[in-house]
């Protein structure tokens, strides 16, 4: 048997990249997979990747995480359909751009609160009940090595990932009487649109692809997984 059959996991960030390469393989683990990202074309190229791999179908919810009240109405959605959440991947984030701290426009920093920190605050807000409906629930936060020390230029960027782990380190904390596991994942260098942005002149052969990385996802989202209020190197 696949190691996440029956599960019922939610994806954000997966019309492409790392999120739409951890709804693939969960997929093809057994899990029934809601996807979220705000491209709809993205999504229904995931989906079909899916259905081509296992002949199932993904559920997809075009979702701007900005727009947070729509976070609480998914929530809801997902539980008037399948009473519980076993798996939540955060995998959605922005870079904006780079540049010094001093010079960084308010509505670029505006959107790096709002989605790499304030989203996932909701997420959490909106979905704990689910996942501790569950009879073994993970939760999976996408993070960054830029979160570990402070670098010129990465400031925003950083700054939101650093405050992101103290955030669910202590959500892990808070919960560790339950069945509810919770963790972050830290990818490394993968091949995605947001190290393009980046490193505009490195050549993303070179790097490992979304899919080389996918399987710590399935090790954090299994049943049997112990890991808790961890960061686990992709890499």
């Amino acid at each position: 048997m696949s190691r996440l059959e029956g599960r019922i996991a939610l994806i954000t960030g997966a019309s492409r990249g790392i999120g739409a390469a951890v709804a693939k393989r969960l997929a093809a683990e057994g899990a029934h997979v809601i996807l979220t990202a705000r491209t709809v074309g993205g999504l229904e190229e995931t989906d079909d990747a899916i259905f081509q791999a296992t002949g199932k179908n993904a559920t997809l919810v075009p979702l701007n995480l900005m727009e947070f009240d729509k976070i609480d109405a998914l929530g809801l959605a997902v539980y008037e359909r399948f009473k519980r959440l076993d798996i939540l991947v955060s995998n959605a984030g922005v870079l904006e751009t780079l540049g010094p701290i001093a010079q960084f426009e308010p509505k670029h920093m505006t959107r790096i609160v709002d989605t790499n920190i304030t989203a996932n605050y909701r997420l959490i807000r909106s979905f704990d009940r689910l996942l501790r409906a569950s009879d073994a629930g993970r939760a999976i936060f996408v993070t960054s090595g830029a979160a570990a020390a402070p670098y010129p230029y990465w400031g925003p960027y950083g700054m939101s990932k650093a405050a992101l782990e103290y955030m669910v380190k202590t959500y892990a904390m808070e919960i560790a009487a339950s069945p509810l596991r919770v963790n972050l994942v830290d990818p490394g260098k993968v091949a995605t649109r947001m190290r393009t942005q980046a490193f505009p002149g490195e050549d993303q052969r070179t790097l490992p692809q979304p899919d080389d990385i996918t399987s710590v996802f399935v090790d954090l989202a299994s049943p049997d997984c112990t890991s808790h209020g961890d960061v686990v190197a992709a890499y």
